[in-house]
This record gives structure tokens, C-alpha cells and sequence, in this order.
């Protein structure tokens, strides 16, 4: 039985107080004799203990049993769910694939998991996985956390009901969900068959980017984000527990739900946001501003300004700048990028590039618009500006190179002519 969302709370990093009982969550001490309702108290820590206090993250749970109650783990068996991104040659190919294909037997948010690309590890904390989920059954009876990384899910179609310890998240295509390292949950599909996109972050936890010279407000805004209301369920049964450790699966047996906390409060929490929300910034002049300007989100690296990972949109907006060609130009960049689509046509490819699919154009291979993109966008009056409506795209950008995992090279979604969009462009050269 699915447990309803009790409504959000608004705020990124905020320090939240959630009860789903009055009275639930001690007022001035965190873990008392006695807590209240006879539930037991149990700090949850996504940060070292003496982190600076603004970046330090943690919630307080008080909740029916503790996390620390379930069988002995052994191996599960899901070998398209992994870290395991190869030490060999990485092909410089742009490369392309067409939408995940929907199950064609059974199969829940965890079996569906189809890992594309990465780099790093969770050993090193530090990089990326990049994965694909198709599914069409709820999570029976089984709960999931990740402990190697949070975990950013971008819907693509259908949606996604996600019972955390916390609370709920009811996600749909245009929001994304992110679930921080360790958080326990379950995934229930009210629309059917479901696809998207995940990146697992082995890094530095995502925050929102500085705004430098944009100001105080602009790109993604702090109360759009929205945590969950405590909500709770009190169940025993014969269920399974299933963990991701060190890039492996394991399963638990656990007789309760562990979604089972009554109260909590601080600010390690799970989040929701509706990309349309998004404050796109451009230019009213010429030419483009780096695409830095889409940035929603950012696992900040060693150097400031050189990201573990960015997490950057292409939603609807007015292109209005003049004499200047307004789609995205031809680029090598050092950073590289793992590109999807969630819905309508991306306003460099003409065709191909399909809602559900996705592409990987890796440090300093070529890539930008198609031959018929080029034509059209040469061609435009640009003394009128460009409503770009009915789309959305995104990225996921790493510093470093994102190496293809085999099963993804070898996929039979794989557009192995993806290199011919560029082959229509014509040398136009002349010296006079």
C-alpha cells in the first residue's frame, strides 16, 4: 500500500522540523532518554561530523525501529547496474543512442537499471555514474538505498511515486528527484510503464551554483526545491532490503518497512523541482553566453569553478540575439558530456535525437548541429527573435573523460551511424 505525500516543505539545505504526529520531534535536544511514542532516535550524517557548518549536512530520525535491524547481506544479482566503466580504450566517437526499450517481462525501479557510462568510483569519491531505467512494475515488498553516491532521477515518461524515510516525492516528467546518499526508498509507477535517466554522484554532494555577476536572483531558486513532509508507514512482513556498496548489489532480508520514521529534522534530506521553474538567463545583444547559464545543479571538485559534476538544462526560452547564429555552435570542450532528452526536439539535431535517447560526446570530440540544422539556422532572419517552445533537454557534464560501459557500446539501441548528421555539410569556402 502506498503511503500519501503530506505536502512539501520549500527551500534548498534548509533546516527542516517534519512530524507526522504532533509532538514526534524533541524540542531542544536531539536524542533523549525517552523518546516520545516510544520510537528511538537515529542520527542520519552526509557529512564528516566537524564539516564547517555550512556545509555541514545531517538529519535527526526518530522513527518505529532502528536502520540498524535486518537479516545478513548476501550478493544480488542485477548485472546491468554497476560501476564498472572498463580500463581500456575509450573510442573519441560521438556516439548516440535511441530510447531505452520498455521491459518485456516484469520488472521494477531497481531491476530496470541500465548503467550507460561513468568515471570515478565510489573507492575514490569522486565521479559519476550514468544510468537509464526502464520499468513497469512497482517496488513490491523491497526497499533500495544507495550508500556509493545521491542519486539525481530524471523522469522521461511516466511517473514516479517515491516513498523515502523522510517522506514522499511524487515526480513527474519535467521534475527531477534527488535522493541523498544512504536515504532508504521505494518506487511506485501511477502511470504505467516508466523511463529515465539517473547520475549517481560518487563526489561532492550537488548544491546550487554562486550567481557571480548575474546577482541575487536568477537560474534555479532556492524555494523551488521542495523536501517532504514526514510520513510513515508501520508494516511486518517477509520483505528484502537492497543496498549498492563499494559498485555492487546486495539484498537483506528485513521483516519491516524501514519507512518507518515519524519525525525528523535538519537539513540531509530528499528533493523535488520542477525544471519549468527554471529562470533561463541569454543574451539580448549578440552572440551566446557559455552554457554554463543553464546550470541547475553541481557537484563542486577540487578547483573552483572545475566541477566533479553539472547537472544543465535547454528548456523553453527566446533566443534574441542578432546576426548571430543561434543554435549551438560547433564545439571541443575540455569537460565532457552525457546528453538526454525528455521531451520535443533539441534545437541542434534535426532528427534522431528522440525523447528517451541520449548521446555522449567525450573531452575534445567535435560535436555541434546537424548538416539540416546549420542550413535552416544560416539561412533565419535574425532581426526577429526565436520562441524555442515545447522542449526540454538536459546534460550531465563531468571534468572528466565518461567512459562508455561495454553493454552500452554493444546495445542494440546504439545508433551506430550517428556520425552521418554531420556528413550533409557542405564546404562552402571561397577566397573571393
Amino acid at each position: 500500500m502506498s503511503i500519501v505525500s503530506n505536502g512539501y516543505q520549500s527551500g534548498f539545505g534548509n533546516e527542516f522540523v517534519s512530524e507526522a504526529i504532533a509532538g514526534t520531534v524533541p524540542v531542544g535536544r536531539n536524542s533523549p532518554q525517552r523518546v516520545a511514542h516510544g520510537l528511538y532516535a537515529e542520527q542520519l550524517s552526509g557529512t564528516a561530523f566537524t564539516a564547517p557548518r555550512h556545509e555541514n549536512r545531517r538529519s535527526w530520525l526518530y522513527r518505529i525501529r532502528p536502520a540498524a535491524m535486518h537479516g545478513t547481506f548476501v550478493p544480488f544479482a542485477q548485472s546491468y547496474f554497476h560501476n564498472d566503466f572498463g580500463d581500456g580504450p575509450v573510442t573519441p566517437d560521438q556516439l548516440r543512442w535511441s530510447p531505452l526499450p520498455l521491459p518485456q517481462q516484469p520488472t521494477d525501479f531497481v531491476e530496470g537499471l541500465f548503467t550507460m557510462a561513468g568515471n570515478g568510483s565510489p573507492q575514490a569519491q569522486t565521479g559519476i555514474g550514468v544510468h537509464l531505467y526502464a520499468a513497469d512494475r512497482d517496488m513490491h515488498g523491497r526497499w533500495f538505498y544507495d550508500a556509493d553516491g545521491e542519486l539525481l532521477i530524471v523522469p522521461q515518461q511516466g511517473g514516479l511515486h517515491i516513498e523515502t524515510e523522510l517522506g514522499v516525492l511524487d515526480v513527474v516528467p519535467h521534475e527531477i528527484a534527488l535522493i541523498p546518499r544512504g536515504v532508504r526508498f521505494r518506487v511506485a509507477l501511477p502511470d504505467g510503464p516508466s523511463r529515465g535517466y539517473v547520475c549517481e554522484n560518487f563526489g561532492a554532494m550537488m548544491k546550487l551554483p554562486d550567481l557571480g555577476p548575474i546577482g541575487s536572483n536568477g537560474l534555479a531558486n532556492p524555494r523551488d526545491f521542495l523536501a517532504p513532509h514526514a510520513a510513515y508507514e508501520d508494516a511486518e512482513g517477509d520483505f528484502e532490503l537492497i543496498a549498492k556498496f563499494q559498485g555492487h548489489l546486495w539484498r537483506a532480508p528485513i521483516d519491516h518497512s524501514p519507512i518507518d520514521v515519524v519525525g525528523w529534522h535538519g537539513n540531509y534530506a530528499p528533493y523535488k523541482y520542477d525544471l519549468r521553474r527554471h529562470n533561463t538567463i541569454g543574451s539580448i545583444s549578440y552572440d551566446h553566453p557559455d552554457p554554463s547559464i543553464f546550470l541547475v545543479l553541481h557537484s563542486p571538485g577540487e578547483h573552483e569553478g572545475v566541477s566533479n559534476m553539472d547537472f544543465v538544462i535547454f528548456p523553453p526560452r527566446i533566443l534574441a540575439m542578432q546576426d548571430t547564429f543561434r543554435p549551438p555552435w560547433f564545439h571541443r570542450n575540455v569537460a565532457s558530456e552525457f546528453m538526454g532528452l525528455i521531451h520535443g526536439a533539441y534545437d541542434a539535431k534535426a532528427e534522431g535525437f528522440a525523447p528517451g535517447g541520449c548521446s555522449l560526446h567525450n573531452s575534445f570530440t567535435g560535436h555541434g548541429p546537424d548538416a539540416a540544422t546549420f542550413e535552416k539556422a544560416s539561412a533565419a532572419d535574425t532581426s526577429k527573435p526565436d520562441y524555442i517552445r515545447d522542449t526540454m533537454a538536459f546534460m550531465f557534464e563531468s571534468r572528466a573523460v565518461i567512459r562508455p560501459t561495454a553493454q552500452a557500446i554493444d546495445a542494440a539501441h546504439r545508433q551506430r551511424e550517428y556520425q552521418a548528421c554531420w556528413q550533409g555539410l557542405r564546404k562552402n569556402f571561397s577566397a573571393t
